[in-house]
């Protein structure tokens, strides 16, 4: 089996929950199966669980690593260097990242996030699809950051075939 879940803002990628934040047992009450990945706390969005070890296992190993498509908000006005310096690579404190695939992309029409984000008046914001064939901790907030333009809101659209589409924040959908 596996699980489609879009993962709200402010929710633990662990079954468990914490004072603060709540975990996946608040939103997906089926037994037996675990998260395929993480996805940070304040960060929303496609997050692939399954009761099946060797697909847990495929779907989360670096070597099998299905690439992860991203819509960044980021503070100002994205640039074409930026986009050609996160296309290439970028060294971070933990090495060098893989070529991704980054482009500009029109807001997207996704469901208000709660808290809603600060917005600043006097700085514009932009969104970009990022597209990455790794997972390191908070990737793309540092990768976003290093190029000088910071993350207010990260939603992961996709992972492999699996998209977001036509799924609510906090619901999910077994696929097989």
């Amino acid at each position: 089996m596996l699980i489609l879940f879009n993962k709200p803002y402010g929710v633990l990628s662990q079954f468990t929950s914490e004072a603060t934040h709540p975990g996946l047992a608040d939103y997906i009450p089926i037994k037996g199966v675990y998260p395929a990945g993480r996805l940070d706390v304040d960060s929303e969005g496609l997050l692939l669980l399954t009761d099946d070890g060797n697909l847990q296992h495929q779907l989360s190993d670096p070597r099998h690593k299905q690439p992860k498509t991203y819509w960044v908000q980021v503070e100002g006005e994205i640039t074409a260097l930026a986009l050609q310096q996160l296309s290439g690579g970028l060294v971070l404190n933990d090495g060098k990242t893989l070529p991704a695939i980054a482009a500009t992309m029109p807001a997207p029409a996704l469901w208000p996030r709660m808290p809603p984000i600060r917005v600043r008046k006097s700085v514009p914001d932009s969104w970009l699809s990022l597209t990455l064939k790794e997972g390191r901790n908070r990737q793309v907030r540092r990768m976003t950051a290093a190029v000088g333009f910071p993350t207010l809101r990260l939603v992961r659209w996709q992972i492999g075939e699996w998209t977001l589409e036509g799924l609510q924040p906090g619901n999910y959908r077994i696929i097989g």
